[in-house]
């Protein structure tokens, strides 16, 4: 489905799920990975974490769980490593989204809430925490099972509704309808 054999100077979509720590980001991100798969895409994931030393792919991490979903790519990005065990590039997500994955259709993203270039969508659970999307750009709806009337919100079990939300906002082409 990627457009990107043919043109020299293609660069995926990119759109970050932002959200505080154990809002349900990564759990989110792999249901809909699942329906953009599914629907035929090339996906790559971006996550973006402050935690040092890590071990990729370990059993209940993060990683292992992208990966389960079947996906075309996956980069951690940490203060201390970019896994694929390179030190971290200083570039702007979308760049990084470009130089990691030229071959894909999307590139979906977790944390990068202060890029101010590629759309957000964040993940809340916790009444108590501040608004993100008061606080950083970008942010075009918000997945939360909380009362939230002022902007584009989708339930946290809408994964379909997001992938097709997704796919609508970042201008993607596809053929047949998503699948559920």
């Amino acid at each position: 489905m990627s457009s990107s054999a043919s043109d020299p100077f293609y660069s995926p979509p990119v759109l970050s799920f932002i959200g505080w720590h154990n809002s349900g980001k990564t759990t989110l991100i792999c249901k809909v990975l699942t329906h953009m798969k599914r629907k035929g895409y090339t996906v790559g994931v971006i996550k973006s974490t402050k935690e040092r030393d890590i071990l990729i792919d370990q059993p209940s991490t993060d990683t292992a769980r992208y990966r389960a979903t079947g996906i075309d790519g996956i980069a951690l990005l940490a203060p201390d490593q970019l896994i694929v065990q390179l030190r971290p590039p200083d570039m702007e997500l979308r760049s990084l989204a470009r130089w990691l994955f030229p071959e894909v259709d999307v590139v979906l993203a977790e944390g990068f809430k202060h890029s101010t270039d590629v759309p957000k969508i964040e993940v809340r659970r916790d009444p108590h925490s501040p608004l993100l999307y008061e606080q950083v750009t970008g942010v075009v709806a918000v997945a939360t099972d909380l009362p939230l009337s002022e902007r584009l919100r989708f339930r946290l079990d809408q994964s379909f509704e997001i992938a097709e939300f997704i796919e609508l906002h970042l201008g993607l082409k596809g053929g047949a309808e998503l699948i559920k």
